[in-house]
């Protein structure tokens, strides 16, 4: 177990959006977070205490946090000095990068000589399955995005949260790094072996009651030429009954893809519902989710309007305005 609370580390993180993984953890589990840790340049803000070490092991941290997901997931260079200082006063690291905080000989040694913990969450710690195709019991629901880091965890978080709060049987199944760090659980998704990702997918969302609903995170994109085969996986692996497609509308590329523009919600729709349909041929697109926050409340409100009267489903901001319209579509399947 990650020893709580965090000092959530930001690094040198170049823009809101690269620290997600802090944001997520923040937003999700405040109780759990003491402070944030910038370094010069740091371009996030989770609106938390700004503090050195000392003063975040003062406070009663446990654990440093990497909370930055940077393309490729690497243990920058310029971040070692801090790692190494945390451990020499007693702070045990954590992350959810592809580098590995225990394959970095420094950051090992160091950890072995003053008897911290490295937790590295981006590591499969079971043998999954190939995937078999078979129908289970219980209902699952899946969010698919027109871009990554658009808003899939919060929907499925939100989604989980008010379900649970109106007397439905839901668990939210993790498959990335900051749902891992939020929950405690789930499986590393992008870490696993090619041919086990959906086996794995099929294993974290096993039988269930009939009216149990797995609320399964989402990652990546059909439309991501980086990063869609995660997507893949969890349409097939999950066989979702219901899809809830995911957008912000004021990117104007694929993150990370300059060259590359969004797809229209009508095209996500039409190719998810393509997909999940090999899976589970009864699966349906229930509602659409908008990240708003970049929208005043008078453009949110207009955007919502639009997109539910031109695509006829219910469209909402679950962070911003609650996921009733999306749970009574899932109640009516």
């Amino acid at each position: 177990m990650i020893e709580t609370p965090y000092l959530l580390f930001l690094g040198d993180a170049p823009d809101p959006l690269a620290a997600k993984v802090a944001q997520g953890i923040k937003d999700w589990r405040p109780e759990n977070c003491v402070g944030q840790f910038r370094m010069e340049g740091c371009k996030a803000d989770m609106k938390l205490p700004d503090m050195t070490l000392a003063e975040a092991k003062a406070a009663g941290a446990k654990t440093l946090v990497i909370g930055v997901a940077n393309r490729g997931g690497k243990i920058s260079a310029s971040w070692k000095e801090v790692l190494l200082d945390a451990l020499d006063q007693d702070f045990d690291l954590a992350s959810g990068l592809h580098n590995l905080l225990r394959n970095e000989t420094d950051l090992s040694e160091k950890a072995a000589a003053t008897g911290r913990t490295l937790h590295d969450v981006r590591v499969p710690a079971v043998e999954y399955p190939i995937a078999n195709g078979e129908k289970r019991r219980g209902k699952r629901v899946l969010a698919i995005g027109t871009d990554c880091s658009i808003g899939k965890m919060y929907t499925a978080l939100a989604l989980d949260r008010d379900m649970r709060a109106a007397g439905m049987k839901s668990t939210f199944r993790a498959t990335g790094q900051t749902g891992i760090l939020i929950t405690g659980e789930g499986v590393p998704l992008d870490a696993v072996i090619a041919d086990f990702m959906a086996g794995s997918i099929e294993w974290l969302t096993p039988d269930n009651d009939e009216d149990h609903w797995d609320v399964i995170e989402g990652q990546g994109s059909l439309y991501h030429v980086s990063f869609s085969g995660v997507t893949l996986a969890l349409i097939h692996g999950g066989q979702p009954d219901a899809l809830i497609l995911c957008h912000e509308p004021t990117r104007t590329h694929m993150r990370g893809l300059p060259g590359y523009g969004l797809p229209a919600l009508e095209d996500l729709r039409d190719l998810g519902l393509q997909m999940a349909k090999i899976a589970n041929p009864d699966c349906q697109v229930v509602g659409i989710s908008v990240n708003t926050a970049a929208l005043s409340d008078a453009e949110a409100e207009a955007y919502l309007e639009e997109v539910s009267a031109r695509m006829g489903l219910p469209a909402v901001d679950p962070y911003r305005h609650g996921t009733q319209p999306l749970i009574a579509a899932l109640q009516a399947l």
